[in-house]
């Protein structure tokens, strides 16, 4: 079971990324999927998740209308669109996914039970 999480680097404010987060040795299709994210000298934070059957997704209010998160099946692959990027969003940012058929998906870390290694993300102009 392994996550990668990828497609951090340093953009400008009010640039776009978007990060991805692919699975191997599993599938996506039965589990909840979060993104995280964690500044320095902060705790880690829920950003964005989406539940198995893609009906439920949530974001963190801090990121409401920037970013988007979605799921690609077929490449068993998540991804956070993240728009709008502001220097307090600098980051490191984490996947992590749990087998999860519920209709809702949940913001906070002990929800999870893979997680990913993290993409560094630097809004800085």
């Amino acid at each position: 079971v392994q996550l990668q999480a990828s497609g951090g680097g340093l953009v400008q404010p009010g640039g776009s990324l978007r990060l991805s987060c692919a699975a191997s040795g599993f599938t996506l299709d039965y589990n909840a999927i979060g993104w995280f994210r964690q500044a320095p000298g902060k705790e880690r934070e829920g950003v964005s998740c989406i539940s198995s059957s893609d009906v439920g997704i949530l974001y963190a209010d801090s990121v409401k209308g920037r970013f988007t998160i979605s799921r690609d099946k077929s490449k068993n692959t998540v991804y956070l669109q993240m728009n709008s990027l502001k220097p307090e969003d600098t980051a490191v940012y984490y996947c992590a996914t749990v087998l999860d058929l519920r209709q809702s998906c949940f913001l906070g870390t002990s929800n999870y039970e893979y997680w990913g290694q993290g993409t560094l993300v630097t809004v800085s102009s």
